[in-house]
């Protein structure tokens, strides 16, 4: 006799059957997975990626450069292995690029780099040791400050995968309470709920987050609930719309008969019948919130320098797209179309999983 498979596993094997689905989901796990590890696969370790040399303005991808350090900093707090995955590690050191050196005695004659056609005058330093040299690679070159983009890259996973999970939670803790509420009791309770669901409808996302963002001032903190505060009558409508349709089915009444609160029938008998539909709103939704946070981050509303936003990124270096470092704007610009893209593709395979094509679920 032929097994008979539990719901979930029918979910999940649908979902597996949809390749792009499986492809977006493994690379929001990569991105997760670069966005835990932070600092200990930076090339830069510094907070926030902001170690910078002016000298190395705008350098292509793939130089690599000599630096010597010339002092060595006192009382820099060490941290442990945690507290340099988190919040990464400051130098405890200074540096420069130089083009050569030579090593007499306890000095150190080196000619500081300049420019690539242009020859430094030999400058006098202090040997500090056998290692007061290194060598850096920079995989995907520098920014208009010198600093390492491939980095500040890495780290800006970090502001739009925790931008897009928190305002999810926001829209879906606002979407599920009001339109459970105005679905569940109807009446004046639905009429008044839809008409303010209507009135927040009807405004621009754009706007309404930079409005939010003037009340709340500009930050890392106030994004989130900027962000959030716009995405939650998606779900606020399609909750609604659900808890009408089950509203009058025979579990519903029977839990009604038995005496049951409301709070514990909505709760406990109804949200977890209409689950899927949620899950494939909050993933299109997190791929609007990480549209929205680099748009404020562009427009100058969301995280402020020196953290490392892709939005950010791109507001400082656009005007390079028509010079030869397009680049400079190009990549945090793939990385957003990619993340982005990842999140549709998982909407879509979550929407042909649960199998609510037939259900009003935009996307």
């Amino acid at each position: 006799m032929e097994a008979q498979h539990s719901p979930s596993s029918r979910v999940w094997k649908r979902f597996k059957s949809n390749t792009l689905a499986v492809a977006g989901l493994c690379f929001i796990l990569l991105m997760m997975s670069m966005a835990v590890l932070g600092y200990l696969i930076t090339p830069d370790q510094t907070p926030m990626g902001n170690n910078s040399h002016l000298q190395l303005t705008i350098k292509k991808p793939g130089r690599t450069f000599q630096f010597l350090i010339i002092s060595r900093l006192k009382d820099v707090e060490q941290r442990n292995f945690f507290g340099r995955m988190i919040y990464g590690q400051e130098a405890d050191f200074k540096s420069i690029p130089i083009t050569s050196y030579r090593e007499s005695g306890n000095k150190v004659y080196a000619r500081p780099y300049i420019g690539d056609d242009e020859q430094g005058s030999e400058q006098i330093y202090p040997l500090l040791g056998p290692d007061n040299h290194y060598r850096q690679t920079f995989w995907l070159g520098t920014d208009i400050q010198g600093r390492d983009i491939l980095s500040r890259l890495i780290l800006g996973i970090r502001v739009s995968l925790s931008v897009g999970l928190i305002a999810v939670l926001i829209s879906l803790f606002l979407g599920v309470s009001l339109g459970a509420l105005a679905g569940f009791y109807g009446g004046w309770t639905d009429g008044a709920i839809s008409w303010f669901m209507n009135v927040v409808w009807s405004l621009p996302s754009l706007l309404l987050m930079i409005a939010i963002s003037f009340a709340l001032g500009k930050g890392f903190w106030q994004i989130f609930i900027a962000v959030g505060l716009s995405t939650w009558v998606d779900v606020a409508r399609l909750v609604r719309g659900q808890v009408m349709a089950l509203r009058q089915v025979e579990f519903v009444e029977a839990s009604t008969a038995l005496g049951f609160s409301s709070s514990r029938t909505i709760i406990r008998h109804i949200l977890p019948n209409i689950a899927g539909p949620i899950l494939v709103v909050a993933s299109a939704n997190f791929a609007s919130a990480i549209l929205l946070e680099t748009g404020l981050s562009f427009l100058g509303f969301g995280a402020q320098p020196p953290m490392p936003s892709w939005g950010g990124m791109i507001k400082e270096h656009y005007g390079y797209i028509i010079m030869d470092a397009a680049y400079l704007a190009v990549l945090p610009g793939l990385a957003i179309m990619l993340t982005v893209y990842a999140f549709n593709l998982l909407a879509i395979g979550l929407r042909d999983a649960f199998d609510v094509k037939s259900q009003n679920i935009s996307l």
